[in-house]
């Protein structure tokens, strides 16, 4: 074991911190493609072992593999996060990692490859200065795209959990996230039958115009003061202008706060897909994934506390806020352990080109999560 803190370990590792953080950027490692996810967590594998920390791997065949870091026994302070982003391959080749001023940019630097580092240089702080914490992390690797295959691992290693620390990127306020919406994602098809739209179109029945009115009657579930939100974001079909269509499909992004809230949400899609829209025309409709609501419960409100007072103390003045955006931490949550989420180095305009985190804030935020768990751990 070193002599030395935690604290004083880290903030002697700003500028590899940088370097790591640059490193992961340039590593296209969107949700589709499992060789850049995966690449991404080889350069986290090389960088545990040069600390002397081991990491294990559940595969997965198409998503990218999950990183079991560290000890996974019961008990343990467990830091999450993902890999994948929302880029195209392509796209740290066009915009390769950046320093302007105080912020840098680039593909998923603040969704969440910053966060990702941040857990990175804890975990190895803890592993060298104080081992006899039990601290570990899960990274995965398709959270952008609904955790279908990482969620019951997630769910597992959260139940062992003694807290969860989620590196979602902190808000562009400064806040940490307290609680978080649910979401429901669907595809829907629906089936008509082709007719020359000239000639004979009364003979058709329009798989166009039956998704329309589904639409519409999708989008009237909306209870925006309740925090419910229904929108068909993706529509195709169609075979060519001049034929009623066959066929058309759409995409669903519900949003929801509680989990009562979710079972009415169902309810009301099955009946509006089940329900004759048109003569002539069918639908179908399937849950491709979802997220669970993060809500609020007394262990978590207790590890918001504690993150919050260890903020306090380092002159930062910060709460938790309420988003509707979805994240694993319902999956924590709703598994039984205590978590706070969006711990993550301060950001903003994730998913966009504009993407970027405030760069001190890497080291604050490491400082703020190693000094929560040392306060836990006392208690």
């Amino acid at each position: 074991m070193e002599n030395g803190s935690v604290t004083s370990w880290l903030e002697s590792r700003q500028g590899e911190m940088k370097t790591l953080l640059a490193d992961l950027v340039n590593i296209d490692s969107g949700s589709h493609d499992k060789s850049g996810v995966d690449a991404v967590g080889a350069r986290f594998a090389a960088f545990f072992a040069g600390h002397g920390i081991p990491v294990s791997y559940t595969r997965a065949p198409e998503a990218g593999d999950i990183q079991h870091i560290g000890s996974q026994g019961d008990g343990v302070f467990l830091l999450t996060g993902h890999r994948d982003t929302v880029f195209p391959a392509g796209e740290a080749a066009r915009r390769p990692f950046r320093i302007d001023g105080t912020r840098a940019y680039g593909p998923g630097v603040a969704d969440m490859k910053a966060g990702l580092v941040m857990h990175a240089f804890v975990l190895a702080a803890f592993a060298r200065l104080r081992p006899e914490l039990p601290v570990a992390a899960l990274f995965t690797g398709d959270e952008e795209v609904g955790s279908r295959f990482s969620r019951p691992h997630i769910e597992a290693a959260a139940r062992k959990a003694r807290a969860v620390f989620n590196a979602e990127p902190g808000r562009a306020s400064g806040n940490i996230v307290g609680q978080r919406k649910g979401g429901l994602f669907f595809r829907f098809d629906t089936f008509g039958k082709a007719a020359h739209s000239g000639a004979n179109i009364t003979d058709g029945a329009s798989a166009i115009e039956a998704l329309a009115r589904i639409v519409l009657d999708l989008h009237a579930l909306s209870r925006p003061d309740e925090g419910i939100t229904v929108n068909v974001g993706l529509v195709s079909g169609g075979q060519s202008a001049n034929t009623v269509a066959p066929r058309a499909s759409g995409d669903i992004d519900t949003r929801y706060v509680t989990v009562e809230q979710r079972g009415t949400i169902l309810a009301a899609i099955e009946d509006i897909m089940r329900r004759p829209h048109l003569p002539g025309t069918r639908a179908t409709y399937e849950l491709k994934s979802e997220f669970l609501p993060l809500q609020d419960s007394a262990g978590s409100r207790a590890l918001v506390a504690a993150y919050l007072e260890t903020a306090r103390d380092t002159g930062l003045s910060i709460e938790a806020e309420f988003t509707g955006g979805c994240a694993d931490s319902g999956f924590i949550s709703a598994a039984g352990a205590p978590v706070v989420c969006g711990v993550g180095p301060v950001g903003g305009k994730a998913h966009t080109v504009e993407e970027y985190i405030e760069v001190d804030s890497l080291l604050e935020r490491a400082l703020i999560e190693a000094r929560t768990i040392e306060r836990l751990a006392a208690r």
